[in-house]
């Protein structure tokens, strides 16, 4: 399975980017879909879930903020992220599971904040 993410960029404080991320196979519609990020010099965190069902997790520092979604007619997940501040500054990563085998990343996409 390869995960193509895609929507990152440079933004003012205030503003808004939708990162999407696009899985090349069908198991999507069954999956867990993910978005982390890592700043630099920092660990990978978890930004927000999304289950095959459509069950939904954010973390703490995003919950109001961001909101992901999924299309699985299209095999893509979105991030909508509003109201982004410098320190979302990141790389977004998504991510595809399946029960405790199947583990997928995708490349990673920029998303730089300028205050």
């Amino acid at each position: 399975v390869q995960l193509q993410a895609s929507g990152g960029g440079l933004v003012q404080a205030g503003g808004s980017l939708r990162l999407s991320c696009v899985a090349s196979d069908n198991i999507f519609d069954i999956a867990t879909m993910a978005w982390f990020r890592q700043a630099a010099g920092k660990q990978r965190d978890l930004v927000a879930s999304i289950s095959g069902g459509g069950g939904i997790n954010y973390a703490t520092f995003v919950k109001g903020r961001f909101t992901i979604s999924r299309d699985n007619a299209k095999n893509t997940v979105y991030l909508q992220m509003n109201s982004l501040k410098p320190e979302d500054t990141a790389v977004y990563y998504c991510r595809l599971l399946v029960g405790i085998h199947t583990d997928y990343w995708g490349q990673g996409t920029q998303v730089t904040v300028s205050s």
